[in-house]
């Protein structure tokens, strides 16, 4: 263990040339340095938030959510059948007509029954949409509060408006108590979704989203350690400013006021397209890349930070091409159509009747996208 711990500890890695761990060990009488056991408190204090979330949803959203007459929908439960539910669990799309078909033969039901079942069955995993208010409700007041917070800490900050002094001096930056108190807290808050994505809404982007928590954990984690703290927490404020909107979105789409919902999705996408496409890559990006080549110079941990920094930079770039997808097709049908990222299906296309198209989207990212819902018949 002390072997392993030598070499995960290796100073060539973590810190630039002629800087020790003991360099930082002993500094002066009232200064602090970020540690790495700073980051244990991390844990109790995810369990926490999770757990306030809990009585959060319970006391505070739902009656909200009822004041709006938002309540859970009853929906039909699909009678037990062994084969049919083997069939459901094994396929993730629904039965195409070859499989309906022989599905019917060998129950000896109608096709339309058949249908009819796994629609019912789908729509027993379709959360309420009470769920998504409760859910988003809570992001928008965490997002909203820690954005405000970083803001307040930000504007008081020298490297916010010289990204040059992110590196200066680096790596004997003192610890304020503001910068750890920001650090933690976003911290505790994406432990807290790495597992409580398992018990959210499930959609198609979950892996997409599970990659982007462990990443935004990691680079968390990353940058305290090696003392990175004034970059990380630029980027901890640009990718928080959007998240709020696209929940508050969420909001008034649930409670059927729609133009208030489009507006505001209007304007999450003009904020997320200007600090994840311009902001985040021509500012923080370049001072990560290029700034901090010319003041300190490159080292091993430099490279592993600036890789996971791109790795959000793609999937920027991915959600972005999302966003613009749904935008169009709103301009060009004159409403918004299915999201590629929504929850589990729900419309009853099988049955050739009205089709209820929807857009639906995923929890908040710290630099994690969540897309607004939008539903319309048509």
């Amino acid at each position: 263990m002390a072997a392993l711990s030598a070499w995960f500890w290796n100073e060539r890695f973590w810190l630039p040339n002629n800087v020790t761990w003991a360099d930082l060990a002993d500094p002066e009488p009232g200064v602090e340095y970020p540690k790495a056991g700073h980051l244990l408190s991390a844990l109790p204090l995810a369990l926490g938030i999770f757990a306030v979330r809990i009585l959060f949803e319970r006391f505070i959203a739902r009656p909200c959510a009822h004041i709006l007459q938002i309540h859970a929908e009853v929906s039909r439960t699909a009678v037990p059948n062994a084969i049919l539910e083997k069939v459901f669990t094994s396929i993730t799309k629904s039965p195409d007509w070859r499989q309906l078909e022989g599905l019917s033969k060998q129950l000896d039901w109608e096709v339309r029954k058949v249908q009819r079942w796994f629609r019912h069955r789908r729509n027993q995993d379709k959360p309420s949409t009470l769920t998504k208010y409760c859910e988003s409700m809570w992001r928008l007041t965490f997002y909203l509060s820690i954005f405000t917070y970083g803001i307040h800490l930000l504007w008081q900050s020298p490297w916010t408006w010289d990204t040059r002094h992110c590196w200066y001096n680096y790596p004997y930056q003192v610890l304020s108590p503001g910068l750890y108190h920001y650090y933690v807290t976003e911290l505790a808050f994406y432990c807290s979704l790495v597992f409580s994505q398992f018990t959210d809404i499930k959609r198609k982007d979950f892996l997409i989203m599970f990659v982007h928590h462990l990443a935004t954990v990691g680079l968390i984690s990353f940058s305290y350690v090696n003392n990175m703290l004034r970059v990380g927490s630029l980027v901890m404020c640009v990718h928080d400013a959007s998240d709020f909107l696209l929940e508050a979105a969420k909001l008034a789409n649930y409670a059927k006021y729609q133009r208030l919902c489009d507006f505001l999705f209007v304007v999450f996408g003009a904020v997320f397209f200007t600090t994840r496409l311009v902001i985040y890559p021509f500012w923080i990006l370049h001072s990560t890349l290029f700034e901090s080549w010319e003041i300190i110079g490159p080292y091993q941990s430099w490279w592993l930070f600036n890789g996971l920094l791109l790795v959000l930079q793609v999937l920027h770039i991915l959600w972005s091409y999302l966003i613009a997808r749904i935008a169009f097709k709103a301009l060009i049908r004159g409403k918004v159509s299915k999201d590629d990222r929504s929850d589990i299906e729900s419309s009853s296309e099988e049955e050739g009747g009205g089709r209820n198209a929807s857009l639906k989207g995923e929890n908040g990212t710290n630099g994690h996208l969540t897309s607004t819902t939008w539903q319309q018949d048509r």
